[in-house]
């Protein structure tokens, strides 16, 4: 009977093991701290798996294997989608494993969804007076060209 009851016992532990999975011993994806810009600041940015913020921000994200976007918003502004990769470093009996995301910062610049303002056509200039009918009429010069009376034109007289 004791052999019945062992080989019974010895049967239901294996039966348990074949059920038994080494990924129960692995831990879920540390979260990655993903920091988001954008030019102009004050955008909505908002990734493919979730979190998202105003910029410039920094979100908590468990990064898929396949990577991810971001999309970022602002009113009067094109959106603009940047993909994320992510990249698993498995490490080994001296190093840890580690997850690693480009680009970090995810940057994006915002292009306005107007018209930049049409140029102002400059205004043709007026002419101004005649200098000549402003200024008042000069006296004649002398012979020399100077506004000083000939010295010897006096003595003559």
């Amino acid at each position: 009977m004791r052999r019945v009851i062992a080989i019974a016992v010895a049967g239901a532990s294996l039966a348990g093991c074949s059920s038994f999975s080494w990924d129960s011993f692995k831990s879920a994806p540390a979260p990655v701290q993903v920091q988001l810009e954008s030019t102009p600041p004050g955008a909505d940015a908002v990734t493919s798996v979730g979190p998202g913020c105003k910029t410039p921000c920094t979100v908590s994200v468990a990064a898929p294997d396949s990577g991810f976007s971001v999309t970022f918003n602002l009113p009067k502004y094109e959106s603009a989608t940047v993909p994320v990769t992510v990249v698993r470093n498995p490490g080994d009996l001296t190093t840890a494993a580690s997850t690693v995301v480009d680009p970090n910062p995810v940057v994006a610049e915002l292009k306005p969804t107007a018209p930049p303002p049409k140029a102002r056509k400059p205004r043709p200039k007026r002419p101004k007076p005649a200098a000549a009918a402003a200024a008042p009429a000069a006296e004649p010069a002398t012979a020399a060209g100077t506004p000083f009376p000939d010295p010897n034109a006096l003595v003559q007289r």
